[in-house]
C-alpha cells in the first residue's frame, strides 16, 4: 500500500511540475502576444496568433482570421497584460485574463479605452498555444495596470470518473431557468471564481458574484446550443443568453463564455463573462 501511495504522489508531482512550465510557456507567449501587436501593429499580431478556427465576440462571434483579414493597417494599438493564467494538467488547453488600454492614435498617447480581456489557448501540433476564442468587456479608466500574473487558484484534479463539464454546464443552464441565476451560481461557482461584466470591474468570489446576479433583479434563458472544448480538467462553454428584468421588462441578448475547472472532483464554474449585443437602430 505505502508504494501504492508513493507511486501516486510521485505521479501528481509529475503532472505539477509539467503543468508549472505550460503554465509558464503560457504566460509569455500572451505576452509575446501584446509585444508583437505594439512592435507590428494589432492585426499582425493577431493573424500570428490565432488557431485556423480562432473565434473572437465583437460583440457578436466571428471567425478571427476572416475578422482580421477584411481590417486595414491602422496606427491604433492595442496593448495589453495579463494578470491571472491556468492550464489543464495535460497542457492541451489554458487560459489568461487581464487587462487592456485602447489608442486610436499613437503608441505613446494617453489610453481612451480600458477593460478586461480572457484568451482560451489550445496547444498546436508543434507544441505551441494559439487562441481559440478571444473575448473582453470595457470599463472605466483602473486605479492601475497591472501585469504581476496571480498563481491559479486551485490545483489539478484527476477526472477519475471522466466526467464531463457540459453535463455540468447543462444543470446550470437548467437551474438558471427554473430557480434563478444567483441559485445556479451558489450551486457550480467556485469560491475564487472570476466574473466580468459590461462596465463593470472585475469581480473575484462567489459571494460577490451571487450578490451581482441578485441585484440584477431579472430572469436569464440560455441557449442550450452552445459550443465548448473539454481537456483533462479544463473545459469552457459558450453560448447566447438572454436576461429579461423583472420590473420594465427589458431585455438584453448576448453571448457569454464560461470556464469549467474540475476541483476535487466535480466541475466548477472558475470564469464567468457576459457581452452584450447592443439592439440594432432603426
Amino acid at each position: 500500500m505505502k508504494s501504492i501511495l508513493l507511486i501516486a504522489a510521485a505521479a501528481l508531482f509529475t503532472v505539477s511540475i509539467v503543468g508549472q512550465g505550460a503554465l509558464q510557456k503560457l504566460v509569455e507567449t500572451e505576452r509575446s502576444f501584446a509585444a508583437l501587436a505594439r512592435e507590428k501593429g494589432t492585426k499582425h499580431a493577431f493573424l500570428e496568433y490565432t488557431a485556423p478556427d480562432g473565434i473572437l465576440f465583437l460583440p457578436d462571434r466571428i471567425k478571427a482570421i476572416d475578422y482580421w483579414n477584411a481590417r486595414n493597417e491602422s496606427q491604433e494599438l492595442l496593448s495589453w497584460a495579463p494578470n491571472y493564467a491556468d492550464v489543464s494538467s495535460n497542457e492541451m488547453i489554458g487560459y489568461t485574463t487581464g487587462n487592456w488600454e485602447y489608442r486610436a492614435k499613437e503608441k505613446d498617447d494617453a489610453p481612451t479605452g480600458f477593460g478586461e480581456f480572457v484568451t482560451i489557448w489550445q496547444r498546436m501540433p508543434d507544441g505551441n498555444y494559439k487562441f481559440i476564442v478571444d473575448i473582453g468587456i470595457g470599463h472605466e479608466k483602473p486605479a492601475q495596470f497591472s501585469t504581476a500574473v496571480a498563481p491559479p487558484a486551485y490545483p489539478p484534479s484527476a477526472n477519475e470518473k471522466n466526467s464531463s463539464a457540459a453535463d455540468s454546464a447543462n444543470s446550470f443552464f437548467e437551474i438558471a431557468g427554473r430557480t434563478g441565476l444567483s441559485k445556479a451560481y451558489d450551486t457550480f461557482a467556485a469560491g475564487e471564481v472570476r466574473a466580468f461584466r459590461e462596465g463593470n470591474m472585475p469581480m473575484i468570489g462567489k459571494n460577490r458574484l451571487i450578490s451581482y446576479a441578485k441585484s440584477r433583479k431579472s430572469r436569464m434563458i440560455f441557449m442550450r446550443r452552445s459550443s465548448s472544448f473539454g481537456s483533462a480538467d479544463i473545459a469552457y462553454i459558450s453560448s447566447t443568453y438572454t436576461e429579461t428584468k423583472d420590473v420594465g421588462g427589458g431585455v438584453e441578448k448576448g453571448n457569454f463564455v464560461q470556464i469549467w475547472k474540475l476541483i476535487d472532483g466535480r466541475w466548477k464554474i472558475v470564469l464567468d463573462i457576459f457581452k452584450p449585443i447592443p439592439e440594432k437602430q432603426g
